[in-house]
């Protein structure tokens, strides 16, 4: 499929992109009745009626699905897959995820156009700090995607912050992408260093992994913190190993774009019924164009909304808001359902507070048990002032403990994590996340 003739699609209005979707979508559905050993299976419908006017009609594909059945979704032989990854499953053991060539054309095609919503060019030198090893795709999809663009790509992965610092200084890169918090933690590094960040050459940061904007898609302390202390701009990407489609920020930064050619999206509520633009519930994606393991109706277990309006750049396409948390995240707690992103946003801006994280545990089935542990870098902070926060922001005030910055420390980076662990669940039929 040449997906350049689709590139135009996301300044086309509602109405002109929907009849190129549904004669994609058709196919999409029909591929996989035919090839797909799981669907044929499960797919229970008239395939030639089939459209996006009855998409709520077809079935949902879990996680646990793929997981199960994870064999079962390969729709071409084995002859033809040219790369394969794992994805993280629901019981912590890890799914395959098997590429053809032809997803791999699509893959880069994704993170092309979604770099160049950054204003990312075939100028730039573009310093990966994310992993291209260990059966992961990021990195390897980001840096297909900047060869499609023409820039230069610089494969530093996932190494020391020295080493970082110094490919910055040989080889200036004008762009970095990487996970927010330990581009922070490089920036912080930098500056202990005796080196401003500001005068180095980045001017763009592109970050994955981790949200950026609040609900009303403002930056949140931890993009202030790489704004400042880079001098920088930051874009927030999102995606996913199943789905193979990105959600990018343009430059206006006001959520992120997905291409209509390559996924329908919707966002449903516990019941799965599909939910308005706007409303916030669980991000559902149907990735088109697919040819290894194609899926219907994924749910990613991510809490988000979509925006229908069009965006100041010019684009009409669809817009994903910013991950507010994850289904298996939810906490219920004092009759209120509250997302661990909600409390992070109100202990960020306390500035006494140095690190968090927080402790869910449940005695039964009606009510969780939250503990906030949080250290202090200015002992005047009392307990009482963090828990007023808290409850004037979530309407809840859960318990709060404060520990020794290193023991805060121990925990959310353990076994030397690039990417800060606040979240620790002990609840009954619950993992760690």
């Amino acid at each position: 499929m040449d997906f350049s003739q689709y590139k135009d699609a996301e300044f086309l209005k509602p109405k002109e992109v929907n009849s190129f979707k549904q004669k994609l979508f058709k196919r999409h559905v029909r591929y996989l009745a035919q090839n797909s050993p799981y669907y044929k299976r499960i797919l229970g419908v008239n395939i030639d009626k089939v459209g996006l006017e009855n998409l709520a009609d077809l079935p949902f594909t879990d996680k646990s699905d793929f997981e199960k059945h994870n064999n079962e979704f390969l729709a071409v032989p084995m002859s033809k897959i040219r790369d394969i990854v794992l994805s993280s499953g629901t019981t912590g053991k890890p799914t395959k995820v098997m590429y053809t060539e032809h997803d791999l054309v699509r893959l880069a095609y994704n993170e092309e156009i979604s770099f160049r919503r950054c204003g990312i060019t075939a100028e730039d030198v573009v310093l990966l700090a994310c992993t291209m090893d260990r059966c992961f795709v990021a990195g390897l999809a980001y840096f297909l995607g900047i060869r499609n663009i023409g820039a230069a790509a610089v494969r530093n992965g996932v190494s020391s912050f020295a080493s970082h610092l110094e490919i910055i200084r040989r080889l200036q890169p004008t762009v970095i992408v990487g996970v927010p918090s330990f581009l922070r933690k490089l920036g912080l590094f930098i500056q202990s260093e005796g080196i401003n960040p500001a005068n180095l050459s980045p001017c763009k940061m592109v970050c994955i992994g981790e949200p950026l904007r609040d609900r009303g898609l403002s930056l949140l302390k931890l993009g202030h913190d790489l704004e400042n202390i880079w001098g920088t701009k930051v874009f927030s990407t999102y995606a996913s190993t199943e789905m193979v489609t990105t959600f990018c920020e343009c430059s206006k930064q006001q959520g992120g774009h997905f291409h209509p050619a390559l996924a329908v999206v919707e966002i449903v509520n516990e019941q799965g019924e599909i939910l308005p633009y706007g409303e916030a519930g669980e991000v559902v994606v149907t990735p088109l164009s697919v040819e290894g393991m194609p899926l219907l109706r994924f749910r990613t277990g991510d809490i988000s909304f979509l925006l229908d309006n069009a965006c100041a750049c010019g684009r009409f396409s669809l817009r994903l808001g910013p991950i507010l948390g994850r289904k298996k995240q939810m906490i219920k707690y004092h009759v209120t359902t509250l997302y661990p992103q909600a409390v992070y946003n109100v202990l960020d801006n306390i500035p006494q507070i140095s690190e968090y994280y927080l402790f869910v545990s449940n005695n039964f089935d009606l009510c969780d048990e939250l503990k906030v542990y949080i250290s202090l870098n200015d002992n005047s902070c009392q307990v009482d002032t963090v828990m007023d926060k808290l409850q004037s922001h979530l309407r809840v005030r859960p318990e709060v403990v404060i520990l020794p910055d290193k023991e805060i420390k121990k925990q959310i980076y353990a076994d030397n994590q690039r990417k800060a662990i606040r979240f620790i669940d002990r609840r009954q039929c619950h993992s760690k996340v």
